[in-house]
């Protein structure tokens, strides 16, 4: 077994240790996030959907583009 804990300066007595072991024992640990699903950009309906026209010299050939 390895130790987590390691005394680098100082003399700590056994309770002191020990009463430092309890208080990281008791303190709450961080809920892990759920993996990240990744973006499914390919099943969005927008994506069919054409860009807007913009109004210009070429706006009628655009409107034909997807």
């Amino acid at each position: 077994m390895t130790a987590h804990l390691r005394i680098v300066r100082g003399d700590a007595t056994p309770e002191e240790i020990a009463a430092l072991v309890a208080v990281l024992a008791t303190r709450p640990t961080a809920p892990e996030s759920p993996p990240r699903s990744r973006s499914q950009t390919w099943r969005n309906p927008a994506r069919g959907m054409r860009k807007p026209v913009a109004s210009g010299k070429s706006a009628w050939r655009m409107s034909a583009l997807p």
